[in-house]
């Protein structure tokens, strides 16, 4: 007999649960604080990433997040606050950030990266989103420096011993598959296991489907208290109802550790803002690609191209700092020819939050203190990318089957 069951957050992770689960044949209710219009799920790079096995939490990213501190145009910036919250996940974060850490973190991305690719390839080849934009052209790693040349090798020599299929392409050969690169650019790293998508299509089918099915979507409505017996969560109560429900999903990305506090859970999470740009006209654009030195990434989407970057650490805020938008115009405009970005594009930027652990990977798995609870959050910057995976490993964990893989990394309350 199905179960209700209450998904709180409304993003790729969110839906996707929600997808998944009334595959199951549970009622799904689908709270969300935000009209669903906007914010990570919709301005991203699109990017389907079984090549990004280096989890964000390596070596050096702590050196690097300080000495950019009072740059505000870096790609990796922390803001400088007073906030206890974002100390403690300073602390963890850092203590995560070892070699040790990378290597029992890389199967672990791959696999679940893996798994999330197979299933948007499902999902695309059911039918039941109609036809959405899924590209399997392979991520360039464009870089004009032998620095980035030589650690962007490493990491596709590592990726091809983890069975994931990557070429090297000197200049000549990167001018075949996209000729119009800046002179400045020396190469590339081509990873062909990934794949690429427009996000806001995607989004809008997949709640036209989740609705076409039957499931209660719940806009601008806050959780703001919960109903406890015991170890088991009764109801969710928003500032407008009550929600009873049998099984409940906490997968509201950046905004996830106030729900935590509710929850009298003690697990960390911090914003990690994104800004993308769109360009609707050509650009000349074949290929995605990451602009290594300026880690910005572009995404040929459909009907437009997307110019998406930076991790700022600066809190809950959806405030659009004008510093970082030209530098992501200005990465894009310097490895490319011909490109320039308009003030009007600018203007029409928008960002995103993207919930960061303190060991960059998600928290996927029950806690210890609720029978009826599941997380689904914390991807960083791969939301997108593990949306499907995090929904069809959630929907068997309600339903007590075996995992589609293991999820011992991704348990929330794990040690850092």
């Amino acid at each position: 007999m199905g179960k209700h069951v209450l998904i709180i957050g409304g993003g790729i992770v969110g839906l996707s649960c929600a997808y998944y689960a009334q595959k199951d044949g549970h009622k799904v209710t689908v709270l969300d604080r935000s009209d669903m219009s906007g914010g990570a799920s919709y301005v991203n790079a699109g990017y389907l990433t079984p090549s990004h096995i280096i989890p964000l939490s390596s070596p050096g990213m702590m050196a690097k997040g300080l000495k950019y501190m009072l740059n505000g145009s870096s790609p990796f910036y922390m803001k400088p606050r007073w906030d206890m919250d974002f100390f403690r996940w300073i602390w963890q974060f850092n203590r995560s950030a070892t070699p040790g850490h990378v290597e029992k973190s890389i199967p672990l991305i791959r696999d679940i990266n893996l798994l999330s690719k197979d299933l948007y390839t499902e999902l695309h080849a059911s039918g039941d989103l109609g036809d959405f934009q899924l590209e399997k052209k392979g991520l360039l790693m464009l870089y004009k420096t032998r620095k980035e040349e030589l650690r962007e090798k490493e990491v596709g020599k590592r990726a091809v011993e983890e069975g994931l299929e990557t070429v090297e392409l000197n200049r000549e050969q990167l001018l075949e598959v996209q000729p119009n690169i800046n002179d400045e650019v020396l190469g590339a790293v081509h990873y062909l296991c990934d794949a690429h998508t427009t996000p806001n299509e995607f989004m809008k089918k997949m709640k036209a489907y989740l609705r076409e099915k039957g499931v209660q979507i719940k806009t601008l409505e806050e959780a703001q208290r919960f109903k406890v017996r015991k170890d088991n969560i009764l109801a969710v109560e928003t500032d407008i109802d009550t929600y009873p429900a049998d099984e409940f999903v906490i997968a509201t990305g950046a905004w996830s550790e106030g729900l935590f506090k509710k929850l009298g859970l003690s697990m960390h999470m911090q914003a990690g803002k994104g800004y993308r740009i769109n360009v609707e006209r050509d650009t000349g654009i074949l290929l995605p690609a990451v602009l290594m030195e300026a880690k910005v990434a572009v995404t040929p989407m459909k009907g437009f191209t997307r110019f998406a970057g930076t991790m700022e650490f600066s809190g809950l805020n959806h405030v659009l700092r004008k510093k970082r938008i030209r530098a992501i115009a200005k990465a894009g405009e310097s490895y490319y020819k011909n490109l320039e970005i308009t003030e009007e594009e600018l203007v029409n930027a928008q960002c995103g939050l993207r919930p960061v652990t303190p060991d960059g990977l998600p928290y996927i798995g029950r806690t210890s203190k609720y029978n009826n609870v599941t997380l689904a959050t914390g991807h960083a910057m791969m939301g997108w990318s593990l949306g499907p995976a995090t929904g069809k490993l959630v929907s068997e964990i309600i339903a007590q089957k075996k995992p589609s893989m293991n999820l011992d990394g991704f348990m929330p309350e794990r040690r850092f």
